[in-house]
């Protein structure tokens, strides 16, 4: 059990000792502790004999989904009473460390890709291999529930996409023809071009993200980050040369800002307050988006990710896909109940239901109408169902267990070179050297 784990010892004992008190160290979403000091599921027994339990999410936007999913559980399951939680995603994180160290995790909690290895190859969540109908899954989706031994840790709740967003309304103020699946970089560039010239806007926002930026780019090119097991980066690979040095020297255009405008000004903010007229977004910020600016309703919309012109490989189409998954503890209180109503969160009804109250595109494979549908029903107007051709190309997005030690120093790496510091073609080698030793110390 590695270092991090163990700090939570003290914090057993201390709740071990402590009986009658309040819990020691419980952050996690319940502040009942077994009266054996085993920890576990922050849930409880109410006077009527219900088994209480919890249930953690990061997103506000999608609370109501969930309310939705387990109001339909309870209806049939009497027996139990399920509390949905929010904590914000920079705080989840933290707060789920420091309940796993203590023994006191929420019942049911949304896992992260960028977190799951970490707790599965701890043995802090319970292996759902039996549990999840796999048939009703795609491998990405799949892939993303899984630990380091290849069990599913979680249940596919969600999949999704990368998209390009754009203002109708900054293309029809620079009479550029509106984005199409047959665009590649180049009409990126050219329109960019156009649009800063005629209105004074900025074009295409480059800002420097992974899985809703770069990535995308790499894959299209014929590059990549991780190569298929995971033990390897591609950093240094062709495609992935070619795509970073156009990434990158996209902000070398007056009509790109420079990143530390970004830093300053979001790229949404920039967008919505009509000053951008591109940029690329997931398919989980729409919704939220059309809610949050009725006002422009039909005057921006989504379209396929450009396609790289001349790829190295591939046929230079790519989108990054991830996906969470619900999860339980391995050792909570009240494993047996969570246990139940996870599997059934992996169902047709489930995830139907899921997908008709908006909160995410549904994991199980044929149900991405009932997403769809949620935007026709509130009238806004987006080109969508075009956007579902992109799972046929979409990509995982890249993870294995180490990526927690290489994701920050490999961002690091690429702001030096848009400060000027450090030339591209040495960036991608040290990104190469600083994944690797990554992954070689981890094993």
């Amino acid at each position: 059990m590695k270092s991090w784990l163990k700090k939570g010892m003290t914090v057993v004992i201390c709740g071990a000792l402590a009986l009658g008190l309040a819990a020691c160290g419980s952050t996690g979403g319940g502040s009942n502790e077994p009266e054996d000091g085993s920890g576990g599921g922050g849930g409880s027994k109410d006077g009527a004999g219900k088994t209480e339990m919890t249930f953690q999410i990061w997103d506000t936007g999608q609370k109501a989904g969930m309310e939705a999913l387990v109001d339909a559980y309870v209806a049939e399951h009497q027996n139990v009473s399920i509390e949905v939680q929010v904590t914000n995603w920079g705080e989840y994180f933290t707060k789920l460390e420091a309940a796993a160290t203590s023994n006191t995790m929420p019942d049911i909690f949304w896992m992260h890709t960028n977190e799951i290895f970490k707790y599965a190859d701890n043995g802090m969540l319970a292996d759902c291999t039996d549990i999840v109908e796999t048939e009703h899954y795609s491998d990405i989706s799949l892939q993303n529930c899984k630990g380091s031994d290849g069990k599913l840790y979680g249940v596919p709740k969600d999949k999704d996409f990368v998209a390009l967003t754009y203002s109708k309304k900054i293309f029809d103020e620079a009479g550029v023809e509106y984005p199409n699946e047959d665009w590649t970089w180049d009409d990126l560039i050219s329109a960019s071009e156009q649009i800063y010239e005629k209105t004074g806007k900025y074009g295409y926002l480059a800002y420097l993200d992974d899985q809703i930026g770069y990535w995308n780019f790499i894959y299209q090119a014929g590059g990549y980050i991780l190569n298929e097991d995971g033990t390897q980066a591609g950093y240094t690979q062709p495609g992935t040369n070619k795509a970073m040095k156009f990434f990158v020297g996209v902000q070398d255009n007056d009509w790109c800002p420079k990143q530390d405008t970004f830093a300053e000004t979001s790229p949404q903010d920039l967008f919505f307050s009509e000053r951008a007229a591109m940029l690329l977004q997931g398919n989980y910020m729409f919704l939220g988006e059309c809610n949050d600016n009725p006002n422009m309703n039909g005057e921006w919309d989504v379209a396929v990710l450009p396609k790289c012109p001349d790829p190295v490989s591939g046929d230079g189409r790519a989108t990054i896909s991830n996906g969470l998954c619900y999860a339980t503890s391995a050792k909570g209180k009240n494993k047996e109940a969570a246990m139940e109503f996870i599997k059934w969160l992996g169902t047709e009804e489930a995830q139907r239901i899921q997908g008709e109250s908006g909160a995410a595109i549904p994991a199980y494979v044929g149900l991405e109408d009932t997403w769809l549908s949620t935007f026709e029903k509130n009238g806004y107007k987006l080109s969508l169902e075009p956007l579902m051709d992109m799972f046929d190309y979409s990509v995982q997005s890249p993870n294995n267990a180490s990526r927690p030690q290489w994701k920050t120093p490999v961002a690091d790496e690429l702001l030096k070179v848009y400060s000027g510091d450090q030339d591209i073609d040495t960036a991608l080698q040290n990104m190469q050297n600083i994944v690797d030793e990554a992954i070689a110390k981890g094993n």
